[in-house]
């Protein structure tokens, strides 16, 4: 069914606009790789590009369900993909006990008592269309969980110790992100397609705020991207990307702002800026040089 959906690159780009995302040629053309083969896909850039919103606006074009696995440090197969319900298994003993009948260990340790977390919900997915699986921000967990990922990337496959090997009827569509806070283990990029997503043009990042906020105007949109992009020329902590465009545009258009200016500017830096540092450094260089007036 995904030919038919997706027969090339081309619709592949038409559709993911269709939904509100503005792919260029190439991320249109690793996603469309990425679906078709099928084979994991790292997707990598700074934070604010579009990594995460590539994963929900694919899942929204195919009409699938999309599983999230949102990385931390500490991260572990608990949370990650299964756990055994305790509370479930220690009464199923006690009624074992009362009853007087006996209770194998493998009888506790079997599928009624699983509970399944996002990796497991994707490979367990029934269709008739492949989940969209969400690693996001795997550069936060730590390399032993990287290793944990390897049999699912290369097999679409996960092996529960006490059941075994558990293998995808339809493999998930599996996406990572990564905003490079750490590098990720060769073995891990090598069991995944790779793309980088760079910061837009302006003129694609004010279709895509024009397509984000529509009660905006289209000098007001232009006015917010030329201020992003001067403001990523700073030495900041936390450079603003594409996603904080559409944050600071919303929050105009909420104060009735339709031309940016260097009072409307200083007020909402806060939708933009995150940092007392990076506030600091547009101060010292000026709002209205912020705002191109």
């Amino acid at each position: 069914m995904i030919p038919d959906l997706i027969p090339d690159v081309a619709t592949m780009r038409q559709r993911l606009g269709e939904v509100g995302y503005l792919a260029d040629d190439g991320l249109a053309t690793a996603l469309y790789c990425s679906v078709r083969l099928p084979q994991p896909i790292l997707l990598e850039g700074e934070a604010g590009v579009g990594k995460t919103q590539a994963a929900k606006s694919l899942a929204e074009l195919l009409g699938t369900p999309l599983i999230r696995l949102q990385c931390y440090e500490g991260i572990d197969s608990a949370e990650a993909l299964y756990e055994w319900n305790y509370p479930r298994q220690l009464l199923a003993i006690r009624l074992a006990e009362a009853q007087g009948g006996p209770l194998a260990e493998d009888d506790l340790f079997a599928r009624p008592y699983l509970v399944e977390r996002p990796l497991l919900q994707a490979v367990e997915h029934a269709g008739p269309l492949p989940a969209v699986l969400l690693i996001d921000e795997v550069d936060r967990a730590d390399e032993e969980f990287e290793a944990f990922l390897f049999e699912l990337l290369a097999e679409s496959a996960l092996t529960i110790p006490e059941i075994g090997t558990i293998s995808a009827a339809l493999p998930p569509l599996a996406i990572l992100t990564s905003n490079r806070t750490r590098d990720l283990h060769d073995a891990l990029k090598r069991r995944c397609l790779y793309h980088w997503i760079d910061y837009p043009e302006i003129e694609r990042v004010v279709a895509i705020i024009r397509r984000r906020v529509p009660a905006a105007t289209r000098d007001l949109a232009a006015q917010a991207a030329a201020s992003v992009q001067r403001l990523r020329s700073l030495d900041l902590q936390k450079p603003p990307g594409v996603a904080e465009a559409i944050d600071w545009v919303h929050a105009l258009s909420l104060l009735g702002v339709r031309e940016l200016d260097g009072a409307a500017t200083g007020h909402t830096l806060g939708s933009v800026l995150k940092y007392r540092e990076d506030l600091d450094v547009v101060a010292d260089r000026g709002v209205d040089w912020i705002a191109g007036v």
